[in-house]
């Protein structure tokens, strides 16, 4: 057994910026970090386009797991904002989540982002141009990093924390035992102790987390789950919000159904991309600073909410079983042409290669009708019409919708204005906790639980 002043499960977001933070406050603390995934240089997906072109269920998925978390291969969005990424303000307040927030973003620009771009929906005229039309455009700075440069950020930060806490990759805690108030972490081969423990294991460790939940009587609420599509066109469809903006979060409210649908994760330029969770292949985007990277199109996703009531708990599980029906029929992730689908046809191979559009993702045409719920494809349909009135060219019959795409998000778990859970010394930080959805968020928790545990050092 090792011991430490201050283990931390995971090295997402969450832990890294714990174990910078109580580094810089408390440089006598013995931390280690346990990761199940890859150091960062190691993370490699095995897609090549070519020889692979289907996820093959890796043991330890290079995408989702690793050193920089899920992540890692984002387009590196830090999203500066209350209005949504989670509601981490309910547990600290507003104004500390907000300079939290800043804080983080003051030090990604010291470890490689100086020179990236600060957009803000401040006094847009795009806000009363969507009011107009029924949509509603939330308020938040985005500092875009681009894939490349939070690929640096995350080096250099690595090579930072290397040297200064003991970080062990491919160890996965098997077991998370309360000795006392003390905490033994459990792996294959080894087993870690320490007074404080840190469980920042990321949306990736929705089901490990649940297990942890039950075996130490930690109280949690049903969460929910976001189901939907990806959205690819040409990027001069969306370029006057995207050149502004960056990212535009617009949220509508169907006439139909009265559900709510929003836009998430706008990449313009970028690439449509597999994720695995869990072993089931679903469909994300993103996008490089470089230009020389960059591609013809943008890709968003367009989600809706299912929050679900008793005697149904389980919405990870609802989310899961329309992607493994995505998986079945398409082997993967499907694609079909926006006209395609509203005349009922399934996409076909020679469909998608004489579109105008030219997809960056190798995914199967089909129909997604056969696999989203229809509640939930009216909604999405209702949406792309509404966005048809500021971004003229979203429903064109040559859009590219990919399916499935699915948030999860872990049982929220029940934790004090401290992150502490109900065992002393405990905390659950990050996306894990269902407290946070975004990377500025789970950032944010990781410093604020640092503080804490400084300033109460026994």
């Amino acid at each position: 057994m090792k011991y430490y002043d201050v283990t931390i499960v995971g090295a997402g977001p969450g832990g890294i910026f714990s174990a910078y933070e109580l580094n810089k406050l408390a440089p006598h603390l013995k931390i280690a970090i346990i990761e199940s995934g890859n150091p960062l240089e190691k993370r490699k997906c095995p897609i090549d386009g070519e020889k692979i072109t289907r996820c093959i269920n890796c043991k330890t998925c290079s995408i989702m797991s690793g050193f920089g978390g899920a992540g890692a291969f984002s387009d590196g969005k830090y999203n500066i904002t209350n209005d949504f990424g989670g509601t981490l303000y309910e547990h600290i307040g507003k104004q500390k989540a907000l300079d939290l927030m800043n804080y983080v973003d003051s030090i990604n620009m010291s470890f490689g982002g100086n020179y990236t771009k600060l957009y803000s929906t401040a006094n847009s005229h795009l806000k009363t141009e969507c009011i107009r039309h029924g949509l509603h455009l939330l308020d938040a700075k985005v500092r875009h990093l681009g894939t490349d440069i939070n690929f640096q950020v995350l080096t250099n930060l690595y090579n930072y924390l290397s040297e200064k806490v003991d970080i062990y990759f491919n160890h996965e805690v098997k077991e998370v035992i309360k000795d006392n108030d003390e905490y033994e972490l459990v792996c294959e081969n080894e087993s870690f102790h320490s007074k404080y423990c840190i469980i920042s294991a990321g949306r990736s460790g929705s089901k490990w987390m649940e297990k942890v939940s039950n075996d130490l009587n930690i109280p949690t609420s049903s969460n929910r789950v976001d189901i939907g599509v990806r959205v690819e066109l040409p990027s001069e469809i969306f370029s006057h919000i995207t050149d502004e903006l960056y990212e535009g979060k617009i949220v509508y409210r169907t006439a139909k159904y009265q559900d709510k649908v929003r836009t998430f994760c706008m990449n313009p330029k970028g690439l449509v991309v597999n994720e695995n969770t869990n072993g089931i292949i679903t469909v994300n985007g993103h996008s490089y600073e470089d230009p020389e990277k960059q591609t013809e199109n943008t890709n968003f996703a367009l989600l809706v909410s299912k929050h679900f009531t008793e005697p149904f708990k389980d919405s990870n599980g609802y989310g899961e079983s329309i992607a493994k029906l995505s998986n079945m029929l398409g082997g993967g992730v499907i694609v079909q042409r926006f006209g395609d689908l509203l005349r009922g046809k399934r996409s076909t191979v020679d469909k998608i290669e004489n579109s105008f559009i030219n997809p960056t993702l190798k995914a199967t045409p089909g129909d997604l009708s056969l696999v989203i719920p229809k509640r939930i494809l009216d909604d999405i349909i209702e949406m792309i019409y509404a966005l048809d009135k500021i971004a003229p060219g979203t429903a064109n019959d040559e859009t590219l919708l990919y399916g499935v795409e699915v948030k999860f998000y872990n049982m929220e778990l029940k934790v004090d204005e401290n992150l502490q859970t109900n065992h002393k010394n405990l905390f659950v930080i990050g996306d894990c906790s269902g407290v946070t959805h975004s990377l500025s968020h789970a950032s944010a928790s990781g410093v604020y639980v640092a503080r804490y545990i400084n300033e109460n050092i026994i």
